[in-house]
């Protein structure tokens, strides 16, 4: 495993800052919790993610929509399923 720089982390936990309450409970906690785990490649959707507008990814994480493109699906269903597991077993 490749080790991410805590320069890295910090960059993404401020992409992940979105002003909106919801979409900063689902990427705030994923990012602190998850983003040095991810693979390289998980971690280029991810970079890609935050550059969607935030009614995209609040249809998204609010299971309203989908995304079209595939890449952008796996990374939105890796922090689902880490959103929609409890705490204690994260």
């Amino acid at each position: 495993m490749t080790t991410i720089s805590r320069e890295e982390v910090n960059r993404m936990r401020w992409a992940a800052r979105r002003g909106m309450l919801e979409l900063d409970l689902v990427l705030e906690p994923f990012v602190a919790q998850r983003y040095a785990q991810l693979d390289a490649s998980n971690r280029q959707r991810f970079t890609e993610l935050m550059r969607c507008e935030d009614q995209d990814l609040y249809a998204w994480f609010m299971r309203k929509a989908s995304p079209d493109d595939q890449e952008l699906k796996g990374i939105v269903d890796v922090i689902l399923e880490f959103t929609h597991t409890a705490p204690a077993d994260r």
